[in-house]
């Protein structure tokens, strides 16, 4: 909450600065002052996305019935599109789970982020697992549900640090010096939002996130 309230309080001004240096761009003529009020309003659209991801997802979810192992193949060819060289992507589905009432587009983000984060861990090398099963008795905060797809994205990288692990779905915590440490924070929330949530176990050669969304009627 600290983290969103500050993101709040730096997008006002910062929508001021980037007006500001529009205005002075257009009253410049000279070349080399125009090019230092581009390099203002860049910075500023580039913070500016920066503080969106902090606030993380500001619209409801737009549900409608989908079957989670397309969801899953939908990550599966994004992934593979944006890395190159000795990634192998495998599946463990169980083809019985019936239709969940979710957001797609959300939850391909939720599962897309926890997948970057694998591949950047193991710098494109190594294997990564989608695994589905129903699981059964679902604690979510004071609420139980009695049925939920459960989906493991596992991977045999390097692992994360134990220091790390009660701070990796909190924003700003990352491993990587460019990092952004949005990733997971996303991820957490966006599954939030379908009441569900992600549960982490870490250990070098073999970190499995789970996902667990429960099943709800319509």
């Amino acid at each position: 909450m600290l983290v969103r309230g500050l993101a709040h309080e730096i997008k006002n001004p910062l929508g001021g600065l980037r007006g500001a240096a529009q205005l002075l761009d257009l009253e410049l003529h000279d070349p080399e002052l125009k090019e230092y009020t581009q390099i203002i309003i860049a910075e500023s659209d580039r913070l500016q996305g920066l503080m969106d991801k902090m606030l993380g997802p500001n619209k409801l979810p737009n549900k409608s019935m989908l079957n989670i192992h397309e969801v899953l193949e939908r990550v599966r060819q994004l992934v593979q599109a944006e890395y190159s060289g000795n990634l192998t992507i495998n599946n463990d589905y169980d083809p019985s789970i019936p239709d969940i009432y979710a957001d797609k587009d959300q939850l391909i983000q939720a599962i897309l982020n926890i997948a970057r984060n694998a591949m950047q861990a193991m710098e494109g090398k190594g294997e990564i697992m989608f695994k589905t099963r129903i699981h059964r008795q679902l604690n979510v905060g004071r609420k139980r549900y009695k049925l939920a797809v459960k989906c493991d994205i596992i991977n045999n990288g390097p692992g994360i640090d134990a220091d790390m692990m009660s701070q990796i779905f909190y924003p700003m915590i990352t491993g990587r010096a460019e990092g952004t440490g949005l990733g997971l924070s996303i991820a957490q929330a966006l599954i939030n939002q379908h009441n569900g949530l992600i549960e982490c176990n870490s250990e070098p050669g073999n970190t499995v996130f789970s996902i667990f969304l429960p099943m709800e009627a319509k």
